[in-house]
């Protein structure tokens, strides 16, 4: 291959690597949304999860409530039957003992009482709670909601990106010798999307790798493709 046409060939490459950096990159931030999408779900979730713990714990309450009012219906029933012996007692005694039942069972009616009213208040206090909660809920939904139409957004607009660029590359690589542009993809697919980079400084722009002084005689000679010995990229001096 002439001098000349090496030396425009490298100029095509560096044009596409150009384009196919700018398309790794861009690949590489799609792939990462539908995670940030997912993490912004889970923190959602988790809000929403300390919702329905709420809930459930005034279910709990009612439920509990429901089952003590049963229980001092049965012992206000218990205390009238009780009541209601009184008068067919024939000794002393016996008269004593049942006032004696018949008040610890009362006493454990006003237990009953007690925990109901209890219930009462937690409940009062877990149902504030609820509706305070369901005002942080739309809040934080608006949060998720905008959060996730903003990446899918960029999405969208990488996906435009990402066509436009295609159409881009599809012009340039008439450009390009096919033997060429099959070792320059085979690099690009290896070296995670850099398959050519400049000198910098004695140094590939690549892996930082000293290029000695007639190696770069030979990049400028341009008649032969010229590699990183260590990473095997494409080398070029920017002139």
């Amino acid at each position: 291959m002439a001098t000349v046409d090496l030396k425009t060939q490298i100029v095509a490459l560096v044009k596409l690597q150009e384009l196919d950096s700018e398309i790794y990159a861009l690949n590489n931030e799609k792939t990462a949304k539908p995670q940030e999408i997912n993490a912004l779900e889970i923190v959602f979730e988790s809000k929403k999860q300390g919702l329905a713990e709420l809930e459930k714990k005034s279910l709990e309450l009612q439920k509990e409530r429901k089952e003590r009012e049963l229980e001092l219906g049965s012992n206000a029933e218990a205390v009238k039957k009780l009541q209601g012996q009184l008068y067919s007692l024939k000794t002393n005694k016996e008269f004593q003992t049942m006032q004696k039942q018949i008040a610890d069972t009362q006493a454990d009616g006003s237990v009953i009482e007690e925990k109901i009213l209890i219930s009462f208040e937690e409940s009062d206090k877990i149902k504030s709670q609820i509706e305070q909660e369901n005002l942080k809920l739309k809040d934080e939904e608006k949060v998720f909601t905008q959060g996730k139409n903003k990446i899918e957004l960029r999405v969208k607009e990488m996906d435009e990106r990402l066509n436009q660029l295609a159409v881009q590359r599809k012009q340039i690589i008439p450009d390009i010798d096919p033997k060429m542009l099959l070792e320059y993809e085979r690099i690009l697919n290896s070296r995670d999307g850099l398959a050519i980079v400049t000198v910098k400084g004695n140094s590939c722009g690549g892996c930082n790798m000293l290029v000695p002084p007639q190696v770069i005689n030979l990049i400028k000679m341009y008649e032969h493709i010229i590699t990183c010995e260590m990473c095997n990229r494409i080398l070029y001096i920017n002139e």
